[in-house]
């Protein structure tokens, strides 16, 4: 796991956790961390890929203004994965090219 679990500065960083899934598989998530930040921590670094030549995409600004992490989440296309917080049971899933 990918994670800050210690900081000198930062609030408590002991959150509830959560499950997620993504393209079908199940990943643990903290209550509070965004989509792009859970699935980082899970080692997931491909979110989607582009439309013109299908290549991986991921997070690439991390505040919502370059749609590079869209993905799918519980059948809604196109939500930023960067700004979109994860809730238990989320259902998350890449965008292909043809798709997106």
């Amino acid at each position: 796991m990918m994670r800050i679990t210690d900081h000198p500065i930062l609030e408590d960083l002991e959150k509830r956790p959560v499950t997620i899934t993504f393209n079908g598989m199940d990943y643990q998530a903290y209550e509070g961390e965004s989509i792009a930040a859970a699935l980082l921590a899970n080692h997931i670094r491909v979110l989607r890929y582009s439309e013109k030549n299908r290549e991986p995409r991921g997070i690439y600004c991390g505040i919502g203004h370059c749609y590079e992490c869209r993905v799918t989440v519980d059948g809604k296309r196109s939500v930023r994965a960067c700004i979109t917080k994860v809730r238990d049971q989320m259902c998350i899933k890449s965008q292909d090219g043809d798709d997106s």
